[in-house]
């Protein structure tokens, strides 16, 4: 308790010193510094030639910066901001509005006043504008309403504000800066590239559940039925029940069926991602966001066509929230789920904070081995379920891994892009999984295609 209490003690002296610091955080314009020059030269001056003249001139130029600069400190534009975002989240590429309340705290009016946001690296905010006339404190038209948009190119999650508001003294002598209001963040998720039809969502795996059910039982007449509602597929209405109620009745199995499949994500580039940031070649980090871009389209594709969908990452985990994920989906940690409703969207908000990590440790890789036997990825899969995985430039321990996890897929499918070597296309290939060089977004729409059409026509 004791050393609780003096850690806040010393919070709070250091809030205290930091706000004062704050406080008096003015600088001179250039105007007022040319005045200041100018008075010291002038003082100097006037002692050697022994000028009260000189001294009393260079005694104004010298006190005019100090006064205004006393001025700014003493009277601070205290303001309280309110921000928000229209919408909150956005594609890359997309527009966001920022929407900002401010207030004024003062007693008195604070007008003259610039005001600027403060973004994070990779949002242009407007330049500085005069901030409109806001009333004194506790009166109406003591709040204004601001307002600008951004459009941010690349995804990521992005840090606005605070808001940074700054006066000058009547003369342009000095001026001081204020910051107000706590950052707030911005969400801006990978690019989404429509895929056509219904793709392999029918075409390959029609539910383990389902399929199981069928086998037991050859005809569905049996089934337990339920009452129609709206959004059930015609194909599945139990007409013999329809008839014994009087009213459209569906087969119960329609509500059985959880069709599945995964995802993989190459996060760890093959030990480059060790150099740390900004140390990984541009060429990788190019590769890495468009194997992004390529989950995105895959990922919200398949939700939309129902799937149960999980996300495996070959480095530590970054999908899963919480702190207890190190070693990825395939060493031990448990994948991350999606499903819809909302599975799309939360999808898309996890891959806009993806980063290139470290590989795993040979030693955190022995000891998840010990914990979990078997890989979580793989726990209670009954069946083979549709695999896709973006690889960027794998590790051999990484393709080993890949062709291990091929027993579990139907179909494996690995697009991989030019970074990846010849031979770990070749062990991917001879492991059963089916490689699809793509160099751009746009190159997965055919692939797409080719791939729908080999595995043929869509069943019910």
């Amino acid at each position: 308790m004791a050393a609780r209490g003096m850690r806040s003690s010393q919070s709070a002296e250091a809030d205290w010193f930091a706000s004062v610091a704050a406080r008096f955080a003015t600088r001179l314009t250039l105007r007022g510094g040319v005045f200041l020059i100018a008075g010291i030269v002038f003082f100097a001056n006037g002692v050697l030639v022994n000028s009260r003249d000189v001294l009393f001139v260079a005694s104004l130029l010298i006190m005019a910066p100090l006064v205004a600069a006393g001025f700014v400190s003493l009277r601070p534009a205290r303001v309280e901001v309110l921000r928000g975002f229209r919408p909150p989240i956005v594609p890359a590429g997309g527009e966001s509005v920022v929407s900002l309340q401010v207030r004024n705290l003062a007693v008195t009016p604070l007008g003259g006043a610039w005001w600027g946001d403060t973004p994070s690296a990779g949002i242009d905010a407007p330049p500085a504008a005069v901030l409109p006339l806001i009333g004194r404190t506790g009166t109406p038209g003591d709040t204004v309403s601001l307002q600008y948009s951004v459009v941010p190119r690349e995804r990521g999650v992005y840090a606005l504000g605070p808001l940074r508001v700054s006066r000058q003294d009547p003369f342009g002598f000095a001026h001081s800066e204020r910051f107000a209001g706590a950052p707030h963040d911005l969400i801006v998720t990978p690019r989404v590239t429509p895929l056509p039809g219904s793709g392999l969502a029918q075409a390959s795996n029609d539910g383990a559940i389902r399929e199981l059910v069928r086998q037991a039982t050859p005809t569905s007449d049996e089934l337990i039925a339920r009452e129609y509602r709206p959004g059930d597929a015609l194909r599945r209405v139990n007409w013999p029940a329809t008839a014994r109620h009087g009213e459209i009745m569906v087969r119960q199995e329609e509500q059985r069926s959880n069709p599945e499949a995964r995802i993989v994500l190459d996060t760890t580039l093959a030990g480059a991602a060790g150099l740390g940031a900004g140390h990984v070649p541009p060429h990788l980090v190019a590769a890495f966001e468009l194997e992004i871009e390529l989950a995105a389209s895959v990922g919200v594709h398949l939700l939309d066509a129902g799937y149960r969908l999980e996300a495996i990452e070959l480095g530590a985990s970054q999908l899963v929230p919480g702190d207890q994920s190190s070693v990825g989906g395939l060493h031990g940690d448990v994948p991350a789920t999606f499903r819809t409703p909302g599975g799309d969207r939360a999808l898309l908000e996890a891959l806009a904070s993806v980063v290139p990590v470290p590989w795993p440790s040979r030693s955190a890789r022995l000891a998840a081995a010990r914990r979990v036997p078997m890989r979580a990825a793989l726990r209670g899969a009954q069946a083979s379920v549709p695999t896709f995985a973006m690889l960027v430039s794998v590790s051999e321990p990484d393709v080993d891994d890949l062709v291990a996890l091929a027993r579990h897929c139907e179909p494996a499918v690995a697009f991989v892009q030019r970074t990846v070597t010849a031979a770990a296309r070749e062990r991917l290939q001879e492991a059963g999984w089916t490689c699809w060089e793509l160099a751009t977004v746009e190159d997965l729409v055919s692939a797409w295609n080719d791939l729908a059409g080999e595995r043929g026509v869509s069943r019910d």
